[in-house]
């Protein structure tokens, strides 16, 4: 599919880090854009800056993935790109001794089932309303109707330390990539997922300076944090190459995650 005026996208969780480097790379080839996110302040702001459409949306919520879909579709007609970034993140054993007082602790269930649901479901939900709407679309080259482009992680295959909860959101992502490939076989829609490794993000920015500094050398090449850019530049072409379907591409300079 060629990145130009004809691409209509929506991209979840577009108002900062990876969503929003992706997005601001398909406004920059011509591409209407509209950025889902639940940070109505940043999301304004990304939209602002980029020159998107902002739509708040709960990704928790079938009605208001619906109402933002539709505020979408209504400025810039049907997508036929979607980008799937929007996720959460917490670490916690699954049951762990507190070292002072010895306090025996279990991972809090309603932390789990939010991380699962965020992650997992929210990402199944916008793909499913995504594609109702793309199989509207009239096929053109190939047959191609649309393409839906995931964020798993590297953590759905060498996940570490308190990432139980985390691991399996992300391998849910894997998991459903190829199923949902087939099911639009027939129809003309591509679905492929990335795994990020340590990328340069506001949440990774959040970290101490050493322990970043110890996280970016322990990449074997390059030596570094990954940035958005890079992660735009991979979904770009995941758009582009219409023979690229039900992959799963790590992209992480080759690292494979220590248990801590």
């Amino acid at each position: 599919m060629q990145i130009d005026e004809t691409i209509v996208a929506v991209v979840t969780g577009g108002a900062s880090g990876l969503g929003k480097a992706t997005a601001a790379a398909l406004v920059e080839k011509g591409a209407k854009v509209a950025l889902f996110d639940v940070n109505a302040e940043a999301g304004e702001a990304a939209a602002v800056e980029i020159g998107a459409l902002f739509c708040q949306v709960d990704i928790l919520s079938d009605e208001g993935v619906d109402a933002a879909f539709a505020k979408a579709r209504a400025a810039h007609g049907q997508e036929n790109v979607l980008i799937n970034c929007a996720g959460i993140g917490k670490s916690f054993k699954t049951a762990s001794r507190d070292k002072a007082t010895g306090e025996i602790r279990r991972f809090p269930m309603e932390m789990f089932i939010r991380i699962l649901s965020v992650n997992g479901i929210g990402t199944f939900r916008c793909i499913s309303a995504s594609a109702a709407g793309m199989l509207t679309l009239s096929p053109g080259e190939d047959g191609e109707r649309g393409v839906i482009v995931n964020t798993g992680s590297v953590a759905a295959q060498d996940g570490q330390v308190g990432q139980a909860a985390y691991s399996a959101s992300k391998g849910a992502i894997v998991a459903m990539t190829l199923p949902i490939a087939r099911d639009f076989m027939n129809d003309g829609i591509r679905v492929n997922t990335i795994l990020p490794g340590i990328f340069d993000t506001p949440l990774m920015m959040g970290a101490p300076q050493h322990v970043k500094d110890a996280l970016a050398a322990s990449v074997p090449f390059p030596k570094r944090f990954g940035m958005p850019a890079e992660y735009a530049s991979l979904a770009l072409e995941m758009i582009r190459n219409r023979y690229l379907n039900g992959e799963i591409v790590r992209l992480d300079g080759a690292i494979r995650m220590a248990p801590r």
